[in-house]
């Protein structure tokens, strides 16, 4: 089976074209080739399929073998596949997700996809939609104990979960340390992403992402568009701001509380064959 290897800032995916519909990969292969020992090694795995309702289709599994329905990430890179495969080519592609439906507008040159714009959608911070278990209309700057610490968290739903801690400074072990109590603890039944944002100025945050069922990632994408929204609310950011990530940037827009635009790169890594299918 031929697959192909992108990463969006180093958020690095598995991306196979399953057009002809004859590959049924699930989320235990995703485990499998996800692997970075015994597998490919990835965040995701992502297929490409045909779509009844838009130009294309994307289902995407974490290395966990769970299946989010969206990652920001991973929907730049296979807009870029798509488009420099000649599967969709179109300036402005509209993608089927778990999420819903994504319009993503491509900056071409040379023929070769260069920069991807995502139409994020809206944040939803609705408790129930999160999801989360407390009694709130909605869940900003609020105060929440996990093992014993207290943590002021800022929860949505940016087509998956996330929740935003603001830090004075950031270190990887509490990254990881923190983020995955965070992620399993009670309040949150689906668990969730947790990013960690030391606010630069209201144009620049640094984030440090723990991904729900993959861990300490290099990028995320959702997780930079959730970090400037939860900025945003708590009058920390302006309406557009620059999301330093362990990875590269990430430019992110959320005008008037509307919808929300992130923008960045995607690349192609390498092509295989993957023997064990």
């Amino acid at each position: 089976m031929k697959f192909f290897k992108y990463h969006g800032l180093g958020n690095d995916f598995i991306i196979i074209n399953n057009i002809e519909g004859n590959i049924t990969a699930d989320g235990q292969d995703a485990k499998f080739m996800c692997h970075r020992r015994f597998g490919i090694g990835a965040d995701g795995l992502i297929l490409v399929e045909k779509s009844s309702i838009a130009d294309i289709k994307m289902i995407i599994f974490n290395s966990d073998g769970s299946r989010p329905a969206m990652c920001g990430n991973g929907i730049r890179c296979f807009a870029k596949f798509v488009y420099d495969k000649n599967i969709v080519r179109k300036d402005c592609i509209e993608v089927e997700t778990d999420a819903g439906l994504m319009k993503i507008d491509i900056r071409a040159e040379g023929g070769e996809a260069k920069a991807v714009t995502v139409n994020m959608g809206q944040p939803d911070f609705t408790p129930a939609n999160v999801p989360i278990l407390l009694e709130k209309n909605e869940i900003i700057n609020q105060e929440i104990e996990v093992e014993g610490k207290k943590i002021r968290i800022t929860s949505m739903l940016m087509g998956v979960p996330h929740t935003v801690v603001f830090v004075d400074s950031l270190e990887d072990d509490t990254v990881m340390h923190m983020g995955k109590l965070i992620e399993n603890s009670s309040y949150f039944p689906s668990k969730t992403n947790v990013n960690f944002v030391q606010v630069i100025n209201r144009d620049n945050i640094i984030l440090r992402t723990w991904e729900r069922g993959a861990g300490y990632t290099y990028a995320c994408g959702t997780g930079a568009c959730a970090s400037v929204v939860a900025g945003i609310v708590n009058n920390l950011t302006n309406e557009k701001a620059r999301v330093q990530l362990r990875g590269g940037d990430l430019l992110i827009k959320w005008k008037n509380r509307g919808t929300v635009y992130m923008e960045g790169p995607a690349a192609e890594v390498f092509e295989g064959i993957y023997p064990n299918y």
